[in-house]
């Protein structure tokens, strides 16, 4: 399966940063992304507890055939609780409701969100595998995974995309995901491109976030490693302006860089923005340019790890704490 460069990430249409538009906000922003060349929309059984499912589906009708359709399973929402499961059962019953709420009869490409570390990957790629035969999804992809846990599941089934975090600030595909993916013929579709509004230059104060903004529970953000980190925004803004862009732009024209099959899914709920970020991909950088901005921001630069304890349990991919 061959993916468009670019998507939209619309997670945060439903979910996870602050109070999320109004649903007709919501509808008006899939819309103009569509009319704008947008040609996949990622979304999630987590997102919104199945609410971003149902918004992506009202946008999409009519316009089905317009667009690559990629969901996720196996992490939901379950009496309140973020809740991952990656049994088959569980993974045959999240995707026929998310066929329902999406209104469709075919996912093209379906994530397992987060690998079940109690359940063999191999349980839960052929449960996915078995859905692909069946129709309702086409394509296999896996999020947050280690390259040791993405050749097991190549054993099993073929692996469409790997959508693990990658931008600037979060180098981790770099410690082998991003050389693996591309000898693969994988996809390594690179979300929060922008380090969830840190590159777009979208958060002056974290404090000012919303009460349930997960930014307030992310390291980086929180004021041990946040007055380090602001302290690189000025370089950043500079080098922006020096390549004739916004910050956004010049984040998602790095991320880009770093091979033909690295795609980005920015998500926004700004109009604006969104038209920002879809200039990005025709933007020519010098790569002098592109090479300063991967030395300004760096693991090396930016103060904190990405995500806090409990969080990063649930994660499978390389660590540079690992390697350290």
């Amino acid at each position: 399966m061959r993916l468009p460069r670019f998507g939209l990430g619309c997670m945060n249409l439903s979910h996870a940063y602050g109070i999320p538009p109004s649903e007709e906000e919501g509808l008006a922003l899939l819309r103009a992304a569509l009319d704008g060349g947008v040609r996949m929309l990622d979304t999630a059984t987590l997102y919104g507890g199945g609410r971003n499912e149902e918004l992506v589906g009202r946008a999409l009708r009519g316009r089905r055939d317009e667009v690559v359709l990629a969901s996720k399973g196996g992490m939901a929402m379950v009496d309140g609780v973020r809740t991952i499961d990656g049994r088959p059962e569980t993974l045959r019953a999240q995707v026929d409701a998310s066929l329902a709420r999406l209104g469709v009869e075919h996912i093209d490409l379906y994530y397992l969100h987060r690998w079940d570390k109690t359940v063999p990957i191999g349980d839960s790629v052929g449960a996915l595998a078995k859905l692909v035969e069946d129709g309702k999804i086409g394509a296999i992809g896996l999020s947050e995974v280690s390259v040791a846990r993405l050749r097991e599941a190549q054993q099993v089934a073929p692996i469409a995309a790997v959508q693990n975090e990658y931008s600037l600030w979060s180098r981790n595909p770099e410690l082998g995901m991003l050389e693996e993916t591309r000898a693969a013929g994988i996809a390594l579709v690179a979300f929060s491109p922008v380090a969830r509004g840190f590159l777009s230059d979208s958060v002056s104060d974290p404090a000012a976030l919303a009460p349930r903004d997960i930014r307030r529970t992310m390291p980086r953000f929180q004021p041990e490693h946040w007055a380090a980190n602001a302290g690189l925004l000025p370089a950043w803004r500079a080098l922006a302006a020096e390549a004739g862009c916004t910050p956004a732009q010049l984040a998602l024209a790095w991320v880009l860089s770093r091979g033909e099959h690295v795609v980005a899914i920015p998500g926004t709920t700004n109009p604006a923005h969104l038209k920002d970020d879809l200039a990005a991909v025709d933007l020519m950088i010098a790569p002098a340019v592109l090479a300063r901005a991967g030395e300004l921001i760096s693991t090396a630069t930016v103060s904190g790890p990405r995500y806090a304890p409990g969080p990063a349990a649930d994660v499978d991919t390389e660590d540079f704490e690992d390697v350290a």
